[in-house]
């Protein structure tokens, strides 16, 4: 049985029964939660590093699992002490607002990080959504991360790099900080909900004149709530030469089927095969 501790980098779950049923899916697949207690007061960004750290430093935590997003992870930066997590490794998950810690914590500790379903969305998950967050927990024996989920292949290739990624309004407003994504040799991945287009091509491009994309080896689309990839991908090659393989996968994202993505993982992209395979992968207790 592995131990998960959850954690609120974000915002609340606002309505206790909500929480109380991702806490019951989790207990239903096998996990025993350490705090299953309902959190029902914010935290400042101090305290929520404090909490971070506390569940790094636990031995017996095996997934630390945030409770949702929305806003606010990003502050908590400044106060994270990333040598000690260093020290004391473990398995961090979550995603949207979360995306503000997977990327950071992965590239300052060489951890690998978990975009992954939260409490929030567990409370009645897809079969598939399940499978896929197993297999992550479980050290990946499925190495293709992409099997079962429908892609679309806007150009065509083959691209081998480190999987970084997540949600752009959020990753974009790392920009211009000591936290921002080091692209070089990556393969990148974006989501995000509701957002207008032009808010998404707000963001995009400046990644595009920022040179962001200059040593990016693939780009995946996730799924963009309200928009439809093709959008998405135009606002890429309108501004730049395509050379790269660029794809798209609804099931990375706000949506109930949801794959759950290796942070910091070396994986190949092949479009010809529609996978997206682990090459390299370490996390605590776990060697792929």
């Amino acid at each position: 049985m592995k131990n998960v501790f959850i954690i609120t980098p974000s915002y609340l779950i606002r309505k206790k029964r909500d929480f109380n049923r991702g806490i019951r899916q989790l207990f239903s697949l096998g996990f025993n939660v350490l705090n299953p207690e309902f959190p029902i007061a914010p935290s400042s960004p101090q305290e929520k590093a404090n909490q971070i750290h506390r569940a790094f430093s636990n031995p017996d935590v095996d997934v630390i699992l945030a409770q949702r997003g929305g806003y606010s992870a990003m502050k908590t930066l400044p106060f994270i002490d990333f040598d000690f997590l260093k020290k004391h490794p473990g398995i961090l998950a979550g995603f949207s607002d979360v995306s503000a810690l997977l990327n950071p914590i992965s590239e300052h500790t060489g951890l690998v990080t978990l975009h992954a379903p939260m409490v929030a969305n567990l409370g009645t998950p897809t079969a598939f959504t399940v499978r896929s967050f197993m297999n992550a927990v479980n050290g990946w024996p499925e190495k293709n991360l992409f099997k079962g989920a429908p892609l679309k292949v806007f150009n065509p290739g083959f691209a081998r790099g480190i999987l970084k990624g997540g949600n752009l309004v959020t990753l974009t407003a790392l920009m211009n900080t000591k936290w921002e994504i080091d692209t070089d040799r990556s393969i990148l991945f974006f989501e995000d909900v509701d957002e207008k287009l032009h808010r998404v091509d707000r963001c995009l491009t400046q990644w595009i004149l920022a040179g962001k994309f200059d040593g990016v080896q693939a780009v995946i689309l996730g799924n963009f709530r309200g928009i439809r990839s093709r959008q998405v991908y135009e606002i890429l090659a309108s501004q730049m030469e395509i050379t790269i393989p660029v794809i798209s996968c609804p099931w990375i994202g706000h949506v109930q089927n949801k794959i759950t993505l290796p942070v910091g993982a070396q994986v190949e992209l092949n479009t010809e095969r529609k996978s997206l395979v682990i090459t390299e992968l370490s996390l605590p207790g776990v060697r792929s």
